[in-house]
């Protein structure tokens, strides 16, 4: 699909994470063939990978990847920055307004919340424009209250991207997703 919410549910040790790497080109797979936008991934060298990593794909970390000393606008910033492209201060107001922190601007993330932490990790996979989000359990480290405000917002951008998401929280997935997919022990069931 081209938009809607994608679940990915198993285990820990299931082979969730794995696979969202595959799918996004962080891991290698040797069997199989993955096809994103009519292209097959097969016979991608690196470059081909990072140009495809940095135009279709916007990652979201459970351990959030920012740059703690750098402020929330350089962090994100830095995802166009990759692409040799610049964030207007207007990008910038609006995805931080699409993720209600548009007051933390200028603060450095090491003075911000799990929950406001992870809520700039979407501002910046966001700000690229990428076809398709892939979020490794963006609720794994908060409490169920900020949990809720990032599937709701994730759910928000499903309406006009495809988000993958790898969570075990099947109860999130069954009121959020629009599809599911089971894994276990390393295959779909």
């Amino acid at each position: 699909p081209e938009t809607g919410m994608v679940f990915i549910l198993g285990k820990s040790g299931s082979g969730k994470s794995t696979l969202l790497n595959v799918i996004g080109g962080l891991d290698k797979y040797d069997k199989g063939e993955i096809i994103i936008n009519g292209k097959s991934t097969n016979q991608f060298k690196e470059k081909d990978y990072d140009a495809f990593r940095n135009t279709y794909m916007g990652f979201i970390f459970q351990e959030f990847n920012l740059i703690e000393d750098y402020s929330v606008e350089q962090n994100i910033k830095l995802a166009l920055e990759l692409q040799k492209k610049e964030a207007t201060d207007d990008e910038i107001e609006r995805i931080l307004k699409k993720v209600e922190l548009t007051e933390v601007s200028k603060r450095k993330i090491n003075e911000l919340s799990g929950g406001q932490k992870q809520r700039i990790a979407i501002a910046r996979a966001v700000i690229k424009n990428p076809e398709i989000i892939l979020a490794d359990e963006p609720t794994g480290n908060l409490d169920s209250q900020t949990g809720e405000q990032i599937w709701k917002i994730l759910k928000d951008l499903s309406k006009e991207k495809l988000v993958i998401v790898v969570s075990h929280d099947k109860e999130s997935a069954n009121i959020y997703a629009d599809r599911i997919i089971e894994i276990q022990d390393g295959n779909i069931i």
